[in-house]
Formats: C-alpha cells, sequence, structure tokens
C-alpha cells in the first residue's frame, strides 16, 4: 500500500510537472506569436517603403540629369522591369493569408527547418561566375548581410517537404532569377557608382542634412514679424509724419515701443553672438537695420534701383575725390554765404585728398550796381581775381581751387541773389561727386533741373539764414512764415542727404543736425594774439567803449537795439555807443534813434578787421535772428567782450568766459556795466582753435560723414563680427524715404517748370532759364539750344 501510494504520489508530481512545463512552453509560444506577428508587420511596412522609394527612384530618372552614368536605355529598361516584381513581393508579404498561414503552420506539430541552399547556390553561383569571367555582384556589395529569407528556407510542415531540395516560394523564385539576370550584366557596378557620385546623390544629401539639423545650429534668419515692419514703416515715414505734425521724439517712443518685446530676440534669432556684440543693444535703430540687413542677406536680394534713382553717378577713379560748393552770393558783397564758403573751399582745398570748386553767382552789371559798393565787373576772369586777392591776404597762403560762376539775377524783394536756370548743369558730369550746397533751400526754392542727389554721391546743405524769423516781419508774416516752412523741409528733404545747421535757431529740417561749422578769419586771430601781447607787457590794449557792427537792416537787431535803450535811457545815462553799418533800413534806423534822443553814434559800414575797430573793448549784439553771428566770433577771436542775448544762436559762444549773455533788459544793462567795468580775459590756445577754421572744417568733415567718401568708404553704417563677417545695414533694400523723396523731386520739377506757378510764388521773373545777357557773358549756349523742346 505504501508502494501503492508512493507510485500515485510521484505519477501526480510527474504530472504536475509537466503541466506546468506545458503552460511555460504555452506562454513562450504565445510570446513568439505575437512576436511574429509583429515582426511580419514591420516588413510589411519596410516592404512598403522599399516599393515607395524604387518608384520614386525610377520617376526621378527623367528630370534628373545624372552626368556620371555610363549606361544604356536597355539597362534603364532592365531596372523598370523590378518594378512589378517588387510590387508582387509586396503584396504576397501584406496579404492577411501570409499572416494566417504563418500561424497556422506554427504549431505543435510543426518544424522549422534551416535551409542552407541558399548559401550553397550562392557559392556556386560565384564560382562559376568567377570561371565564366563574370563579374560578381555580391563582391561589389561586400560585407552585406544575409536576408532572412536568404539564411531561413520555406516554412516547412510535416509532409509538405519533400524528399530533395525544398520549394522556393513563387515571388522569391522569381525575384532570384531577376537579379542574376542582373548580375550577369557587367556596366551595372558603373551605374550604381555614378549614381553615387552623381549631382542628385550630392543635392539629397544636403537635403537630408539640413532636415536632421538640429534647431540650434541651423543659420537660417526667420522673416520679419509684423512688429518689425511696422516699425522700419514708421521710422521711413518719419519726413512725412513731420509734415503732418508728428514729431520726430514721438516717432523714436514708437518704433522703441514697437521693438522693445522684440529687442531680446533680434539678436538672438538672426545674428551669431560674435555678431551680437557689435552693437550696443539700447540703440533700437541699429537693431532694427541689422536685423532688415540679416534678412535680406539670408534671401540674397539686392535692391538695384527705383523709378526715380539715377546710376550714372561719379567713379572716383583717379583716386581723388571732387568736392563742388554752390552758395547764393559772392565777394564784393560782404555777406555771410560770400564769405564762408570761400573760407571753406580754401581750407577744403589744403588736403592732397580731393579738389574742390566754388561755384558763385554772376550777375549782370545793372545787378551788380545795386549789390555789389562801388565796384563791377566786365567779366567773370576779373572778379575771380578780386576775389582771390581778398581771400589769399586773409589766410596768408595761395588756396588751390577752381572758381567757377552760375548765371543770377538779384530780387530786389526778397534782398537775395535767385539763380537762373540749372545750376547743377554748372558742374561737369565728371566732376559730380560730392556737393555742398550753401543755404539749400534758398538754392533750390526754385530749382528746375537734374536733381542734386541724382548727379552727386553724396549732397550735403549748411543753413546759414533763419528765413523764418526774418519773414515773420513782413505783412501777413504768419501766413508766409507756415509755407516756407513747408517748402524748406521739401526742397531739403528732396536734394540732401544730410543738413547741418549752425545752431537751434534755425528751422528743424528733414536729415539734419546741429553744429558750428564756420570758423572765423585767421587774421582777427592774429589781432586777438597782437593785444595780448600788448596787455602782457602792461600797455593799454583798449581805449575805446562799445560799439555794434552790421548790416543796418531791421532785422539784424537794430530795433531790439533800439527798443532797450530807449527803455533804460537813465540807467545808461553818459554810455555812447558807435554803430557801423550800411543797408536799406538805414534812413527809418536813424531817425527813430534821433527821435528818442539816444546816444547812437552812426558810421559807414566797414571791415570788422580794420584797424579803427581794434581798441573797442566792448562788442554788443542783440540780434535774435541771426543764425550764427560772425561779427560775434571776431570779436572774441580779437580778445573782446562781446554782450548778446541768451539766445540758441549765440550757445556755441557762451563756453567762453568773455561771452556776457542776457535774458532781459535789466540783466543787459548790468552786462554792460559788467564789461565796461573789468577788462577781457585773454584767450587759451585751446580757445583760439576752437574758433579756427581749421577746427571748424575738421567740425564740418566728421558731421557732413564727408570722411566716409574723403577715405574711399562706402556710405552706409556696416559691423564686423569677430569671425570676420561683414554685415551691413539695410542700404540694399528699397528704402521708402528714398522712393518718398524722389516723388517730392519730381512733383517740384513740375511745379517749377511753370512760369505762371513760379511769379505766384515769389520768384524772380526770367529765372527759369538764364537769359541773352548771361550768354554773353558766361558764354553759354541759349537756353532753347541747350534744353530743346521738341513738338509741334
Amino acid at each position: 500500500m505504501v508502494d501503492e501510494g508512493q507510485a500515485s504520489t510521484s505519477n501526480s508530481s510527474a504530472f504536475s510537472f509537466l503541466s506546468k512545463g506545458w503552460k511555460e512552453v504555452k506562454h513562450s509560444a504565445d510570446a513568439d506569436l505575437r512576436l511574429m506577428k509583429d515582426r511580419a508587420n514591420s516588413f510589411k511596412n519596410l516592404a512598403s517603403s522599399f516599393d515607395r522609394e524604387l518608384e520614386n527612384f525610377l520617376n526621378s530618372a527623367s528630370p534628373f540629369s545624372v552626368p556620371a552614368i555610363r549606361s544604356t536605355p536597355a539597362e534603364i529598361e532592365f531596372v523598370k522591369k523590378l518594378q512589378p516584381n517588387f510590387s508582387e513581393f509586396r503584396r504576397a508579404y501584406s496579404s492577411p493569408d501570409f499572416s494566417k498561414k504563418v500561424l497556422e503552420k506554427w504549431g505543435p506539430k510543426s518544424r522549422i527547418r534551416i535551409d542552407l541552399s541558399a548559401i550553397k547556390n550562392a557559392i556556386v553561383s560565384e564560382v562559376e561566375a568567377d570561371r565564366d569571367g563574370v563579374v560578381d555582384f555580391d563582391r561589389i556589395r561586400r560585407g552585406r548581410r544575409l536576408t532572412f529569407r536568404e539564411f531561413w528556407g520555406e516554412w516547412k510542415a510535416e509532409g509538405e517537404a519533400g524528399e530533395g531540395q525544398a520549394r522556393d516560394w513563387e515571388p522569391i523564385r522569381a525575384l532570384k532569377t531577376r537579379f542574376k539576370e542582373f548580375e550577369k550584366r557587367s556596366s551595372s557596378a558603373e551605374i550604381f557608382e555614378g549614381f553615387k557620385n552623381s549631382e542628385f546623390v550630392e543635392k539629397v544629401k544636403s537635403s537630408l542634412k539640413s532636415i536632421v539639423k538640429e534647431p540650434h545650429d541651423s543659420k537660417e534668419v526667420p522673416p520679419l514679424d509684423v512688429p518689425e515692419l511696422l516699425a522700419s514703416l514708421v521710422r521711413q515715414s518719419e519726413p512725412f509724419l513731420d509734415q503732418l505734425g508728428v514729431k520726430k521724439d514721438l516717432c523714436d517712443k514708437i518704433v522703441e515701443n514697437l521693438c522693445s518685446k522684440r529687442k531680446n530676440q533680434f539678436l538672438l534669432r538672426s545674428l551669431s553672438s560674435e555678431e551680437s556684440s557689435i552693437i550696443e543693444h539700447d540703440n533700437i535703430n541699429d537693431e532694427l537695420d541689422l536685423r532688415i540687413a540679416s534678412v535680406l542677406q539670408s534671401t540674397g536680394h539686392h535692391y538695384e534701383g527705383g523709378f526715380w534713382t539715377d546710376h550714372s553717378k561719379h567713379d572716383p577713379s583717379d583716386g581723388k575725390r571732387h568736392v563742388a560748393i554752390v552758395t547764393t552770393a559772392s565777394l564784393p558783397w560782404m555777406t555771410g554765404t560770400a564769405v564762408n564758403p570761400l573760407f571753406r573751399a580754401a581750407y577744403l582745398a589744403q588736403s592732397a585728398k580731393q579738389n574742390v570748386t566754388l561755384l558763385v553767382p554772376w550777375l549782370c552789371r545793372s545787378d551788380q550796381e545795386l549789390v555789389y559798393t562801388n565796384v563791377t565787373f566786365s567779366s567773370p576772369e576779373e572778379q575771380e581775381i578780386y576775389i582771390r586777392n581778398w581771400l589769399e591776404d586773409r589766410i596768408g597762403f595761395r588756396a588751390d581751387f577752381k572758381i567757377s560762376f552760375y548765371p543770377g539775377k538779384f530780387s530786389k524783394e526778397r534782398r537775395s541773389i535767385i539763380p537762373a536756370g540749372d545750376t547743377s548743369q554748372f558742374i561737369p558730369s565728371k566732376d559730380a561727386d560730392i556737393a555742398i550746397l550753401e543755404e539749400p533751400e534758398h538754392l533750390n526754392w526754385y530749382h528746375h533741373g537734374k536733381r542734386w542727389t541724382d548727379k552727386f554721391n553724396h549732397v550735403v546743405g549748411v543753413v546759414h539764414t533763419n528765413y523764418l524769423e526774418y519773414i515773420k516781419r513782413e505783412k501777413n508774416g504768419a501766413l508766409q512764415a507756415f509755407l516756407v516752412k513747408h517748402i524748406n523741409n521739401w526742397v531739403t528733404r528732396a536734394y540732401c542727404h544730410k543738413v547741418l545747421r549752425l545752431s537751434a535757431a534755425t528751422q528743424d529740417l528733414p536729415k539734419s543736425v546741429i553744429c558750428n561749422v564756420h570758423g572765423v578769419n585767421p587774421k582777427f586771430l592774429k589781432i586777438g594774439e597782437k593785444i595780448a601781447a600788448e596787455r602782457e607787457l602792461g600797455q593799454e590794449a583798449f581805449s575805446k567803449g562799445a560799439y555794434f557792427l552790421g548790416k543796418m537792416v531791421w532785422a539784424k537787431g537794430y530795433r531790439e537795439l533800439i527798443d532797450i535803450l530807449s527803455k533804460h535811457k537813465t540807467e545808461l545815462d553818459g554810455f555812447k555807443l558807435d554803430v557801423f553799418g550800411n543797408g536799406e533800413d538805414a534812413p527809418e534806423v536813424q531817425s527813430a534813434a534821433k527821435r528818442l534822443d539816444l546816444n547812437l553814434n552812426f558810421m559807414k559800414g566797414r571791415d570788422h578787421a580794420d584797424d579803427s575797430l581794434h581798441r573797442y573793448k566792448v562788442f554788443i549784439n542783440p540780434s535774435v535772428s541771426d543764425v550764427l553771428c560772425t561779427a560775434t566770433a571776431e570779436a572774441l577771436a580779437m580778445g573782446k567782450f562781446v554782450v548778446c542775448a541768451d539766445h540758441p544762436s549765440n550757445e556755441f559762444f557762451q563756453s567762453f568766459p568773455n561771452c556776457l549773455t542776457y535774458k532781459t533788459s535789466e540783466d543787459f544793462i548790468a552786462k554792460v556795466i559788467e564789461a565796461l567795468e573789468n577788462d577781457p580775459q585773454p584767450l587759451t590756445p585751446e580757445q583760439r582753435y576752437n574758433l579756427s577754421w581749421e577746427a571748424a572744417t575738421q567740425r564740418f568733415v566728421e558731421h557732413s560723414e564727408l570722411n566716409k567718401f574723403l577715405n574711399n568708404n562706402e556710405v552706409g553704417k556696416q559691423f564686423t563680427g569677430k569671425n570676420g563677417k561683414v554685415m551691413r545695414k539695410s542700404v540694399s533694400m528699397p528704402s521708402l524715404t528714398e522712393m518718398v523723396d524722389g516723388g517730392l523731386a519730381f512733383a517740384h520739377y513740375c511745379l517749377t517748370g511753370n512760369e505762371f506757378l513760379r511769379l505766384c510764388t515769389g520768384a524772380t521773373p526770367g529765372t527759369r532759364d538764364y537769359d541773352k545777357q548771361h550768354c554773353k557773358d558766361l558764354h553759354l549756349l541759349p537756353p532753347q539750344v541747350e534744353n530743346p523742346i521738341y513738338g509741334w
């Protein structure tokens, strides 16, 4: 009984062990089935992908050119014949019957048989191919692994396999046959080798590299977004918005607000770390310009010019630049626009980097008698000799520059010279490089000719006169000043690249900066040195009191002078003032002073460097209509006291200790008494240099951006990173400002071509073209021949 119990226990343990083993086998088989199913699906996807790639390869044979392939059309047809077999192969493995067949064969009674016939056949075929002299295709594909079907034979269930070799599946058998035929072609290796080195493959490689490139390694520049576009539009529209009353400060704030949210992203998105260090982060305009430039550079865009652009400009092939200075007056008329441009030409001509031409107006004999005092000229050559002698006598050296003349007419109503005809035509095209327009608004009020910025590479305007202050004093002055203000904005914007204002007393014009670019005659500095030397020796340098010198017109400070002296006559008891000047309002000024019983001694006008003026100690200038009074600078250079109004026109002189400014009439009296009771301080070498024309020329070259041209550098700000890469600002972008400026110039040209409109706006009759007398004096062709008009 014990043995039977032990046997029963042993049997049950064995049965339990078998049952447990069968469960483990079953679980393992289920896992294998799932793995096989996943592999079948993966192979199905691989077959579909392979089929698509093969179709793309076959379709790409026609549109792409592969120079390295030296195959015949028959070989291409052979490759195309493979497509149906691969499609059949894919459909067979993708069909549900295949998966079902696999699962049915994977059962307890099925077995897997390793069929090594594929390896055997491959070795045999390789040997036979070598004997027949046929290139083995497998050697070309050396190192390739055997596929699943090549290593594992057909799935065999019990009773299905024959005694001999295993039977292949129909698609595999067809595929083997095609590959054998393909291996027998000796040029097949050349086909794929040529394709490997082809341009098409290189393009595919580069495309794949760009696809798989990490985002932080990509140098693609993103396009401009809406805030950036709006900021650029507002900034370029500043001159137009200024015409509508929107100030530049407000436009800058709008641009800053639009860019503030993007400020930290401008450089991060489009610039490298090296390039981001080349600009300051607080300069929104530079960041925006560099951002736009980076976008344009990434697209390869280059702006070739617009409707208004003229590309036929001067090319300094000889290595020297050409500077043309055009002014509205000439000696012997002793006015600022005649004297200061003459000194500017002389000191610019000292440099060997540029040739200088001074273009001055030529007046006919009748106009000369109205403008010049006791001097007339019968020819331009005679006037040129007079100008050069006057200049050489004051600067002490012979200036090497050219003097040319353009026709002009004197306007009694405006008390100024108006150009006649196209002034720009008197500068030859070969010398049309850099233009300096002295009083650009005056020169272009009625300019009917070629646009200055089209003919010249760089045009600089220098504003001398505060015309609005003069016009306000006339009848209906407020309305006239309003119109003239916008006309000045119009012409300076259309005809200048850069505008220099001598002081803040002038009109705020487009493209303008404030800088005193005038100096004093070297003769006045020598007088000041002489007086300082006398004072060091203990001699009396100033034996006379106060004086005033200026053209005798009400606007030159005579109104303010008479008002102050009449108001404080009692405080200035015994004060005597000598007045030097000539002018149209001289009779009225003298009669007013006599009627008010003012202690003024009127004398004829004279040169400020005259010996009779050296011993005066105090120069008084109450004028508030001047932009930058030349007489004030000359008096300071001679070491005198200057009493002048606390006004923007005198801001440059306030840094000198001998300049005493006043705000009220009571303050004026106090400053005059202070100057009469004390001695002026001698000028330091630095102060003398700041008053000189050498310093003024240096300031002019710097603020007018002339140094970029004189050094043969391209205009337009550019930045250079640490890696040596140059990034220019948006100079190649079609600028809205340039387009608008060109449109304004074209509209101005059309309006000034109508004689009726010219007369309505105050132009001198006959100034659209020069007349016969100008043709005779300047040896010019008649306007009808120079600029013929063709028509019926």
